[in-house]
């Protein structure tokens, strides 16, 4: 399976180093363009099957960046806590950022 992400996972660069179509029923490199040799089939199958299993790897940290508290509550908790020592704030933020810890635990 030829995949434009496994050809940027072995260090080429898209429009620079190849071009890949896909004529509906599969992907395949119209234009190789590196000095480099152009990889096989099974060298680009290889290490697209590597950056999904890193991809995968990282869903966790994908779904607590979209729960977890913004910048500017973030920071609003800061300046409360840091300026106007009212730690109130920040242990709440920190309270919501645990439970996305939590919801989303780190695999081992």
């Amino acid at each position: 399976m030829i995949t434009a992400r496994g050809i940027i996972q072995l260090g080429f660069t898209p429009e620079v180093d190849f071009r890949v179509e896909d004529d509906g029923s599969s992907v395949y490199i119209a234009e190789w363009k590196s000095a480099q040799p152009q990889p096989s089939e099974a060298e680009i199958e290889a290490a697209h099957n590597e950056w999904q299993a890193e991809y995968d790897a990282q869903e966790y940290a994908r779904n607590r960046q979209t729960e977890y508290p913004s910048i500017d509550e973030l920071i609003v908790a800061l300046w409360e806590g840091v300026v106007e020592e009212r730690m109130a704030s920040v242990t709440a933020l920190e309270g919501l950022r645990q439970a996305v810890k939590d919801k989303y635990p780190k695999p081992e």
